[in-house]
């Protein structure tokens, strides 16, 4: 079993704790990383508070600490590689799993399902501090 495979089993294991841990990043940083992600994704709590304006493209980011991979109520538009990471794999959005996603998100599928053809519907290499993302992510929701 691969080291990244490990974690990620130890984090699902954990994740109520791990959704609720502090997160390490700069969460104000992470906020200005969040621009590069705006065209696709946004933040609307479920009252409709809008943190950030909703996009067509991908889901809300609201609660993403601590959620399944590929698990939003509303969204249909999962590839079926991240949702076999979070129904069969157990990957939860804790710091270490989000980071890796979003620094590669197809690589991080592969490595976690062991399926070579996996694929993210995420295009997008994060540039900045995916910690500082997940920091500025993590306060909504949780």
């Amino acid at each position: 079993m691969s080291r990244l495979k490990s974690y990620v089993i130890a984090a699902c294991l954990l994740a109520p704790v791990a959704a609720q841990a502090q997160a390490t990043g700069d969460a104000s940083a992470g906020e200005q990383n969040f621009r590069q992600c705006a065209s696709c994704h946004g933040i609307v709590s479920p009252e409709g508070e809008v943190i950030q304006r909703l996009a067509p493209t991908g889901p809300n980011l609201w609660g993403v600490a601590g959620r399944v991979a590929g698990a939003y109520d509303g969204y249909a538009r999962f590839s079926s590689s991240i949702v076999a990471a979070g129904a069969e794999h157990g990957v939860v959005w804790d710091e270490e799993a989000f980071v890796a996603y979003v620094n590669d998100p197809s690589g991080f599928l592969r490595e976690v399902t062991g399926d070579s053809r996996a694929r993210s519907n995420m295009n997008h290499r994060l540039r900045g501090s995916a910690e500082d993302l997940y920091a500025y992510l993590a306060q909504f929701g949780n």
